[in-house]
């Protein structure tokens, strides 16, 4: 019996009308990134483990994918060693899937100093994997857009970032906002309530607001052992009301520490550059913002779609000393990664996709035979040397059967040449969503596409 075609939970087949939509989004966030300057640059879909371990908080390892060593992987286990999955998986997997782009970059400038000038710029365009609990907009494989800078402390840096993120919502025309905040706001706000060492647990709580709520990050909280006069202390700061300035206003005597006062400043500078760059986007000062990767050490970001229901469509921070974990000590850097996937689910369902891509067929010429194939063969190779995509049906089938097939291809423009356009050097042109034609000199073909393209 033949086996039932299948593919992990949490992945996904594309077909090839989802894949020029993809390649719609990468070419689209592409050509923003090189128009900064950034270049790119690929890593190995595996890292060892020693690499993402311990990168992205608890929650985050348990997320990594592991890969069984080759071969006969329980050779490295002695004989009585109790099956305990932490304790076994050191044994027998020794890599791991990429959980993000970011971790495997820190690897690659470290291990490159040599051979990148800094500030590096890069962008980087490759699919991740998380063993997360498929769902709407979750999955399991997905690919991620980034763009980084690192080797600078300057916060034109940020400022840039917010730039890109502008220019690529405006490209592809969703309505966004862009959240924002700083880890050392969220460390002064620890201080402030008395428990400074509890930072991690408090911004893996309160990351968690927008999608269990107050009560249950509250909750959280109180598990991990802060005591309720801290919660309590917390609340006001999590749900100040006003705009940018006024939050900072009103942060400014309440954060009396100095990693508190460092992240309002930078804030400040950070904003003030946004208003002289005078963008279209719509910013926002998030207290609530804290981006649950521990890496994260200055500003913080989010962006999400106001139109349709979605999660955060891009997200990233600055990181101080990543690449220190690695050998390479007291390099800061910044970035920003756009979710591809749910990027298409916010396109989709807001009906943003273009009617045509720069990837589709956009003219076919019917086949009536080998002597009209070879009429057409000339003017077909004319049409694409115009930039024009244009194919021409292999088989010499019957007209309607080429038609549904251009019908359910979406191709605009179908081209015909039967025995008497090819006797008189003529072609009957069709508009298939206007449901029009005419007849053109086949010396006027591409000049008549092109003019009603």
């Amino acid at each position: 019996m033949a086996q039932k075609p299948s593919i992990p939970k949490g992945t996904r087949d594309f077909l090839p009308e989802v894949m020029v939509r993809r390649n719609y989004i990468f070419d689209t966030i592409k050509s923003v990134f090189k128009r900064y300057g950034f270049l790119p640059i690929e890593t190995p879909s595996m890292e060892n483990l020693s690499t993402l371990l311990g990168k992205y908080g608890e929650e985050g390892d348990k997320l990594l994918f592991r890969i069984l060593n080759s071969g006969d992987f329980l050779s490295g286990v002695e004989q009585g060693t109790a099956l305990e999955a932490q304790k076994l998986a050191g044994k027998i997997c020794e890599k791991g899937l990429r959980y993000d782009l970011t971790v495997p970059f820190a690897r690659f400038v470290t291990m490159y100093r040599d051979q990148i000038a800094f500030p590096f710029k890069r962008y980087q365009i490759q699919p991740v994997w998380r063993a997360d609990r498929p769902q709407k907009g979750r999955y399991r494989e997905f690919y991620q857009c980034d763009v980084d800078i690192i080797g600078s402390n300057s916060l034109l840096n940020e400022a840039e970032l917010v730039s890109i993120v502008n220019d690529v919502f405006n490209a592809l025309k969703i309505n966004v906002i862009l959240k924002i905040n700083n880890r050392k706001v969220l460390a002064g706000i620890a201080e402030y309530i008395g428990r400074p060492e509890a930072l991690v647990d408090i911004t893996v709580a309160i990351d968690k607001l927008d999608k269990i709520g107050i009560e249950a990050v509250n909750a959280e909280l109180a598990e991990k052992g802060l005591p309720a006069e801290a919660i309590d202390k917390l609340q006001p700061i999590l749900f100040m009301k006003g705009g940018t300035r006024e939050k900072l206003a009103q942060l400014k005597p309440l954060l009396d520490n100095e990693i508190g006062r460092q992240g309002i400043a930078e804030l400040e500078t950070l904003f003030d550059y946004i208003d002289d760059l005078e963008l279209r986007i719509e910013t926002e000062l998030d207290l609530t913002l804290a981006r649950g990767l521990n890496y994260y050490t200055g500003a913080i970001f989010e962006v999400k779609a106001k139109d349709f229901p979605m999660g955060s469509i891009s997200g990233g921070g600055r990181y101080d000393n990543l690449t220190g974990i690695f050998g390479l000590p007291n390099v800061s850097g910044v970035g920003i990664s756009f979710g591809a996937d749910r990027i298409y689910d916010v396109l989709e369902g807001l009906q943003l996709f273009p009617e045509t891509m720069s990837e589709s067929t956009q003219a076919i010429f019917l086949n009536f035979g080998k002597n009209e194939e070879r009429y057409c063969l000339k003017y077909l190779n004319q049409v694409r040397q115009h930039g024009i995509n244009a194919e021409i049906y292999p088989d010499a089938a019957k007209i309607q059967k080429q038609m549904k097939y251009a019908d359910q291809r979406h191709i605009p423009v179908v081209i015909i040449a039967g025995e008497t356009e090819a006797a008189e050097g003529t072609f009957t042109v069709k508009w298939m969503k206007e449901g029009t034609q005419q007849t053109v000199q086949a010396d006027h073909l591409v000049e008549t596409i092109l003019k009603q393209s």
